[in-house]
């Protein structure tokens, strides 16, 4: 009895962590690579232009990631035209070395904050390009292949509204 308490318990808080989720999309890095040429493009199709949301950055790692953080370049290209440019940067890992995130086993996923209260004021269709701008300490030029990324992606979530205590 316990055990089904406790599975139906896990359902109901698995499926009430869902229930602010609007859209998510992300792709799969061949070999556990981000090619710095590489720039995923998501296509983002808003169900309103009223309601405020929350965005964030989803991504999957493993060991062979080899940084305490992440640089990335985040694009956001209105239906209009209008392009918005973010320089980003994410702790991946603590000073010890224990990367950051929920993980099991060999991978950690990191729901990482990109824009909150976002409201999507243009109807049509927005596109979010992500590339990573990672760099050895003291070198100009990007690592070409960065390896320990497994996933990269976006989530968009309806902002939850906390009452006036």
């Amino acid at each position: 009895m316990k055990t089904v308490v406790f599975l139906l318990l896990s359902c109901l808080v698995l499926t009430s962590c869902d229930q602010n989720l609007v859209d998510s999309q992300s792709v799969s890095l061949s070999d556990a690579q981000w090619d710095i040429l590489e720039a995923p493009v998501f296509t983002i199709e808003p169900v309103d232009t009223v309601n405020t949301y929350d965005m964030f950055l989803n991504m999957r790692n493993n060991h062979d990631y080899g940084y305490s953080n992440l640089f990335l370049i985040a694009e956001m290209k209105f239906p209009e035209g209008k392009i918005v440019t973010d320089t980003l940067e994410y702790e991946m890992a603590t000073p010890q070395g224990k990367f950051l995130g929920t993980g099991y086993s060999d991978v950690y996923e990191n729901k990482l904050w990109y824009k909150e209260g976002v409201r999507f004021r243009e109807s049509g269709t927005y596109l979010l390009t992500l590339r990573h701008v990672m760099r050895k300490n003291g070198s100009v030029d990007g690592i070409a292949q960065l390896e320990g990324i497994l996933d990269i992606g976006y989530s968009i979530e309806k902002q939850v509204q906390y009452g006036n205590n």
